[in-house]
């Protein structure tokens, strides 16, 4: 008896009224409770289905999808060739079938193509490897799916990983704002590059106070300085949490008299040296001056000056130190320089210092050279190596640094 021919011929497939009849039948049988066939013979009709499905008409495949999509329970070989189908067939399981794991999407998001993905990334409470394993493709419509998911739940990696992919589309920074799961430490990066109004919703949402902390270790500053203040450890976290931010100690070393006279002598024009002198006595790391310095948008200037208590004729010294203009061509005042301006009236002094604090914390911890040299690679870094300000800078200059 010669076998028959289950697969489609080269002309027009014919209606097979028997094929389709057993496909039925056969999911019908996969679908029964388990108190009318046991696991054994599920899993073998499973393999018989699948053997029949892989050379199947993609409208009965369809069928079947549909006919799975409300089981508590589909066996393996059954959903990983279906979600491995076209995106019509593969959709019936992704959007209504709940019982789906994670390994049966991750191997759908491995193996098949854009659309998958999106799809995945809007169903319905996605894990957080899941969503890992999405934003590992760097597919900005993707990202942007599972950031309006409410319900898709991300890791504090995955948050850094679509940090870092704003950098390069910006359209997805204010959804990622509005995600919970963002932190300070995240928010403070993004700042560097996002634009105006995602800096303005970044300053209004996390530039927060410091004042609980200071209320919670008041008594520990006498016992550091009792300590003379050698455990390095302590200081550096205290020096975060203090009011103060200028650098006292930095005065008897400088060629200033105070911070005041080193913006005046940088109204004429801004030097490298000036621009370091400001940010000693600033309590910052030059690193972070430059960063603020160089800073297109102006933003960061406005947070240095409000921190460190100088007026807002300083803030427009510093502006003509860097040769910015303050008016248009047509003699209207800069809208650049006003939106600077409107940045320091908008924070106060002690949230201001939050936000500097955060950016000399994050780009000064992460400066060894062993983690330069490894950005400037571009190497795959482990999160658990590092510290959270020093994954921050990571992102921060792996720009700078990678080019």
């Amino acid at each position: 008896m010669s076998e028959p021919a289950f697969g489609p011929t080269p002309d027009a497939a014919p209606v097979f009224r028997a094929r389709r009849a057993l496909l039925k039948r056969l999911a019908d049988v996969v679908c029964l409770p388990s108190s009318r066939v046991n696991a054994f013979e599920r899993a073998m009709t499973a393999d018989l289905l699948v053997d029949m499905l892989r050379e199947a008409e993609p409208e009965e495949r369809l069928k079947v999808a549909r006919r799975l999509a409300n089981l508590s329970e589909i066996p393996p070989s059954l959903v990983r060739l279906l979600l491995r189908d076209r995106v019509d067939v593969a959709e019936a399981l992704l959007v209504d079938c709940a019982s789906l794991t994670d390994s049966d999407l991750l191997d759908c998001a491995r193996m098949t193509g854009l659309e998958h993905r999106r799809l995945i990334a809007l169903r319905r409470g996605v894990s957080e490897v899941v969503c890992e394993e999405l934003i590992d493709f760097d597919e900005i419509l993707v990202i942007e799916c599972l950031l309006r998911n409410d319900l898709a739940r991300l890791s504090n990696g995955a948050v850094e990983s679509i940090v870092a992919a704003t950098r390069g589309d910006a359209r997805i920074a204010p959804a990622l704002l509005r995600r919970p799961e963002l932190r300070p430490a995240h928010a403070y990066v993004l700042f560097w590059w996002a634009d105006a109004d995602a800096r303005r919703t970044i300053l209004q949402r996390f530039a927060v106070s410091r004042e609980v902390l200071q209320d919670a270790v008041g008594d520990v500053f006498p016992m550091a300085a009792a300590e003379r203040w050698q455990d390095a450890l302590a200081r550096k976290a205290l020096q975060f949490i203090e009011r103060r931010q200028r650098n006292r100690a930095a005065i008897d070393k400088s060629p200033y008299d105070s911070l005041e006279d080193a913006v005046a002598a940088g109204e004429a024009g801004l030097t490298r040296e000036i621009t370091e002198e400001i940010s000693y006595l600033s309590g910052l790391k030059p690193m972070t001056g430059a960063k603020i310095f160089t800073d297109p948008g102006g933003e960061p200037l406005a947070i240095l000056c409000k921190a460190t208590g100088l007026p807002r004729q300083a803030l427009r010294a510093l502006w003509r130190g860097l040769r910015r203009p303050e008016v248009n061509a047509d003699g209207a005042p800069s809208p650049d320089l006003e939106r600077v301006m409107t940045t320091y009236d908008m924070i106060a002094v002690d949230r201001a210092q939050t936000v500097l604090r955060y950016w000399n914390w994050s780009l000064s911890s992460a400066l060894t050279p062993a983690l330069l040299r490894a950005i400037r690679d571009g190497d795959e870094l482990g999160s658990d190596e590092y510290s959270v300000p020093q994954r921050a800078a990571m992102l921060a200059l792996s720009k700078e640094f990678g080019r």
